[in-house]
């Protein structure tokens, strides 16, 4: 059987369906499993041996690009398809490319677009995503397996990502802690970069340890702007990292502090300390999904919202002091 998995676009999103993935190879072990991905997530899929290939997508919403990627996908001839994602659109693309079983969850009107439907069980409060997607593979008939995130690194993976980090003359006697102040979503998730400064200054001064900062190259001026109000400048490698790199060098320090953001779960999966600053968004539905990982948050009146711009005052992250996050990491140090 070849059977191709449509994963979520967003890159956290991706890395929580890995569980789904592993229990449904677990019980199809002679099927080949290819994934069709956007272009910004299929480097998540290298060195997994489970996966066959990877089928990447441009992103575009164009009718031609939906026709050139069904058209693309057909050539490979699949038997059954299923579906990670929610939309009506990755149902149709399916569709298109006469893939014969198209299993998924029957949500977006899509439900006449599936062969195999799988009804989200109503639940009094929404599952964590990672519980979401074993949910769709145990709705199929399938077994599944106790869920454990991991995110396999190649050994020359993790030695170019030490190689990396001694170029910039990290001293790894020392804790090697990783900020990460992005957040893809929007603005309202973000800890604003004071913040992060100062949480900077305080690990560096009372824990003698070496700040790293990571970002997408959109996210270089938010970098940036922490180094500056840090009195001692860290190592700011926004906007210089691959997919990959970034997961190597994660592997390589001791903590990763960081907002609701895909490379939370990827530190998470690669089993190194996350502390976690939430705002708008629930961490029992996004948050780090196993030890070792806390996650700071305030309750708030209008939490959670789930908005990618604050109208209001942004409190639910402005209410988050540094020395507060400070503390939550020394769980860790």
């Amino acid at each position: 059987m070849k059977i191709v998995i449509r994963v979520p676009n967003w890159i956290g999103d991706s890395v929580l369906a890995l569980s789904a993935i592993e229990s449904l190879s677990q019980n199809l072990p002679e099927a080949q499993i290819w994934i069709v991905t956007n272009e910004w997530v299929k480097d998540l899929f290298m060195s997994h041996a489970l996966i066959k290939g990877t089928i990447p997508l441009s992103g575009a919403n164009s009718i031609k690009s939906l026709k050139d990627s069904a058209k693309k996908i057909k050539e490979y001839r699949f038997d059954t398809g299923i579906l990670f994602t929610n939309s009506f659109i990755s149902a149709f693309l399916f569709y298109l490319a006469k893939i014969p079983q198209r299993w998924g969850y029957s949500r977006d009107g899509r439900g006449l677009l599936l062969t195999k439907r799988v009804f989200p069980r109503t639940l009094e409060n929404s599952p964590h995503q990672v519980d979401y997607y074993m949910g769709l593979i145990s709705g199929l008939g399938y077994k599944t397996l106790s869920p454990q995130l991991s995110f396999p690194l190649t050994q020359e993976e993790q030695r170019e990502a030490r190689e990396k980090l001694l170029s910039c003359h990290v001293d790894f006697q020392n804790p090697v802690i990783i900020l990460n102040p992005g957040a893809s979503y929007g603005p309202a998730k973000r800890w604003p970069a004071e913040k992060f400064a100062e949480l900077g200054s305080l690990l560096q001064e009372r824990n003698k340890a070496t700040v790293v900062i990571t970002g997408s190259g959109n996210e270089r001026g938010l970098a940036e702007s922490i180094s500056s109000l840090m009195a001692k400048k860290p190592i700011n490698l926004s906007g210089q990292t691959s997919l990959r790199m970034l997961a190597g060098l994660i592997s390589q320090s001791n903590l990763f502090v960081t907002n609701d953001s895909g490379p939370m779960h990827m530190a998470n999966a690669l089993k190194v300390p996350v502390t976690a600053v939430f705002g708008p968004t629930d961490p029992s539905v996004t948050g780090p999904y196993q030890e070792p990982s806390a996650v700071v948050k305030k309750e708030v009146p209008c939490w959670p919202c789930a908005y990618r711009e604050c109208p209001f005052d942004h409190r639910c992250m402005m209410n988050i002091s540094p020395e507060e996050v400070y503390k939550a990491c020394q769980r860790f140090l």
